[in-house]
């Protein structure tokens, strides 16, 4: 240093409290200040690289565009390097010596009245090169400027009291930064936990960043091309380099836009559900860059957590970040990004199950149930994931699926309602005596499988204007001119309906302590009675989850339909008839009803009904 040249400038006592800030408050982990360093080194290097394409004779010196980290372990020294647009005296002052310059002037007002984390406050500042200091006790600012006769320069400080400018001969244009690690942050001298940090922050830069002269960032950031300018396989590697996956993804979705905001990203569906194996929930699967420099990794804020299984980048320059890029300052700009990626993700699934039907219904074997999870909880988009879903029915065959939009355009012209059972598999919906009257008259009903189902359909309440309801419900009615007699149970002697009115009213003051009502059923043709839920807002198997997983919960009373057509039903009111104090009558009675609690999923007092059965079989053998 010539001391006859060198200058020595004093920072402001605002100045210095700012620096206090960045250098021991703002950044959560040290690490950052190489992220913060390659940024603006490609910042400069953008530059320049702009004025030589618009200026054939300025910036024209022959040097490579690129990054360049010599770190010296034994020296304890970390220095950078790049061939970009430099800086003069005036610069120098102006970007390094005078923080204030690009804005913290706002927050020096609110320094004062601060409460609680200073990165929560202050904004795009572009003060990222005093996060050297966090891990420097000495900084040094090597640089020369692209404009013609530029001299070289040398700022120096500690990041206490003051700089120091002084004239460097000897210098190519661009900047180098020389950084004295100290003692404590001695890890930062070791080559290869720099190059895992650049891989993590900086691996997508457009230049080469070289560290000890080995290139580390070789993965090209394909995202901000054009679909048609990548291939198959470099998706498929781009896919398996983000997640460290052995497969190829299910599906891809590339978006370039600039409305809401200007934006890349690509998004992968992977091809298998890790959660249905038992592992824990998964992590958010987007990581969120601005030009090709990671902010955060797995940022819940920009999808909802049912598509938290998505993986991929999101980049864009209108992000407003604050002044250590960890932190989003702006939830606004993230909140346009989120709402735009959904619609982008449904519709794209929903274009995926028109195009490719059987890739889709693969994708809904291993995905489905994050659908159901956004059905149910996403107001906003309930109606087009809904059309997402996908059911088998007593209309297909088997690992047949159908959507509701397919259920819809099926129906006849004087059905109202959409209907559904739940049962623990295809062959136990199958045989449930809730599907006889749907079956004798054609009518689909949807099968659901999962506990999760009656929710999602509660919640969903209606599609397409119909309204869609359990085949337990006692409201659903049926035509009588469409009411079918089982051939095997029909009888030539049945009951008038008045005495069968008045068999059922015993029948309901018998069973009080059970049942709220029972009725004479419209809808059976084979079974001599079902249990009904006269609650329309939460079916029978809702009730039966809430009851397994709350203690205080308590089950809703049910509605007997019996079946007047049944022979059982019919020798029951026979005996009725002639002795309503009958054992036998009443033994069946109780029987018939646990019968029907027993179909109903519900639980039923098992040694009770065992020696009930034994009565009655008693009966039968004398």
């Amino acid at each position: 240093m010539n001391t006859q040249t060198t200058k020595t400038y004093e920072y402001q006592t605002e100045i210095k409290k700012l620096l206090d800030i960045v250098i021991h408050s703002l950044y959560k982990n040290r690490e950052i200040f190489v992220r913060e360093l390659i940024s603006n080194a490609a910042d400069s290097l953008e530059k320049i690289r702009h004025i030589q394409l618009s200026d054939k004779d300025t910036g024209k010196e022959d040097l490579p565009l690129e990054i360049n980290i010599e770190i010296n372990k034994d020296a304890k020294t970390f220095i950078i390097s790049d061939t970009g647009i430099g800086m003069t005296k005036d610069e120098l002052i102006s970007n390094l010596g005078t923080i204030a310059h690009s804005g913290s002037t706002e927050f020096l007002k609110n320094l004062d009245n601060l409460k609680g984390d200073p990165a929560n406050l202050i904004g795009q500042f572009g003060v990222g090169f005093y996060s050297a200091f966090m891990v420097s006790d000495h900084v040094k600012f090597i640089t020369r400027s692209y404009v013609k006769e530029a001299e070289g320069l040398v700022w120096e400080s500690d990041g206490k009291n003051d700089y120091t400018i002084d004239r460097e001969e000897g210098i190519t244009r661009g900047a180098r930064i020389v950084l004295n690690i100290s003692d404590e942050f001695i890890d930062y001298t070791d080559p290869e936990k720099i190059k895992s940090i650049i891989k993590q922050y900086s691996n997508f830069v457009g230049y080469p960043i070289k560290v000890n002269g080995e290139q580390v960032n070789t993965i090209e950031a394909i995202w901000t091309k054009t679909p048609a300018d990548v291939t198959e396989e470099e998706y498929n590697e781009f896919y398996k380099f983000l997640t460290n996956s052995f497969t190829d993804p299910r599906f891809r979705k590339h978006i370039s836009t600039d409305a809401p905001i200007q934006m890349n990203a690509l998004l992968f569906f992977p091809d298998d559900n890790i959660e249905k194996f038992g592992f824990s929930r998964l992590e958010p699967g987007i990581n969120l860059y601005c030009n090709k420099i990671l902010i955060e990794t797995q940022v819940k804020e920009l999808l909802p957590e049912y598509f938290r299984f998505v993986k991929g980048i999101v980049d864009s320059e209108d992000l407003p970040l604050n002044i250590s890029r960890e932190t989003l300052q702006d939830n606004r700009v993230i909140g346009k990004i989120r709402k735009f990626l959904v619609k982008r993700v449904i519709k794209f699934l929903q274009d995926q199950a028109k195009e490719t039907p059987d890739k889709y219904i693969d994708f809904w074997k291993e995905f489905g149930q994050f659908i159901k999870e956004g059905v149910h909880s996403d107001f906003d988009n309930k109606n087009e994931l809904a059309k997402l879903l996908r059911f088998e029915s007593n209309k297909t065959n088997d690992d047949k699926y159908k959507s509701l939009e397919d259920y819809v355009s099926s129906m006849p012209s004087d059905q109202t309602d959409i209907y559904y059972l739940h049962g623990d598999s295809k062959k136990d919906v199958d045989q449930s005596p809730y599907l006889e009257m749907f079956n004798s008259n054609d009518i689909e009903v949807l099968y659901l499988f999962e506990p999760i189902d009656d929710f999602v359909l509660s919640a969903l309440r209606e599609f397409d204007g119909k309204k869609i309801v359990s085949c337990d419900s006692a409201e659903i009615k049926f035509p009588k001119s469409k009411k079918k007699k089982s051939k095997s149970e029909k009888s030539d002697e049945a009951p008038s309906n008045k005495d069968m009115k008045k068999f059922s009213d015993w029948m309901k003051t018998y069973l009080k302590d059970r049942i709220s009502d029972v009725k004479v059923s419209d809808r059976l043709t084979d079974s001599p009675a079902i249990l009904v839920n006269p609650d329309d807002s939460m079916t029978t198997h809702m009730q039966k989850i809430m009851q397994a997983t709350q203690a205080e919960f308590k089950m809703g009373n049910k509605v007997l339909e019996i079946n007047p057509d049944s022979s059982i039903i019919q020798k029951m009111f026979k005996l009725w008839e002639v002795d309503s104090n009958s054992e036998q009558l009443k033994l069946s009675t109780d029987q018939l009803t646990d019968n029907t609690f027993l179909l109903a999923g519900l639980p039923v007092d098992t040694k009770t009904m065992v020696d009930r059965i034994h009565k009655l079989m008693g009966n039968q053998v004398n």
